[in-house]
């Protein structure tokens, strides 16, 4: 077997409107069509997609509770990252700095999903010799 490109992750949301707003109005994702008839959407960033499938479910547990980065959790890149903790914290979204002392945090989705936020430097554009 041969992978040749990663496609999308899916999670399972209990309220589709409120995770809506935390993906696509909080973390500023891109809504794609999607063409399919159980609840749900799409988002897009950089030709990956997040699914949020409607399924209600019990709060998820954190594995380590201290250090949310050791639970199951998607990491995204952002080029600022105090202003993603601010915007985080005035919508009442926690943030947990990384213990690891990295430029990165992780906060939770309304339903308990941990999602990492790592700063990001772009490569200077130009020549590489």
């Amino acid at each position: 077997m041969k992978l040749v490109r990663y496609l999308h992750t899916a999670l399972t949301v209990n309220d589709l409107e409120r995770s809506q707003h935390f993906y696509g109005q909080i973390l500023g994702l891109k809504l794609v069509d999607r063409d399919l008839k159980f609840p749900g959407c799409w988002y897009e960033i950089q030709g990956i997609q997040i699914h949020l499938i409607h399924q209600p479910h019990p709060p998820l547990p954190l594995i380590d509770p201290n250090r949310w980065g050791r639970n199951p959790h998607l990491a995204l890149a952002v080029t600022d990252l105090a202003q993603a903790a601010e915007a985080l914290s005035s919508a009442g979204y926690p943030v947990q700095p990384s213990s690891s002392g990295r430029a990165a945090l992780f906060t939770q989705d309304p339903d308990g999903h941990v999602i990492e936020l790592s700063q990001w430097e772009p490569e200077p554009s130009g020549c590489h010799l």
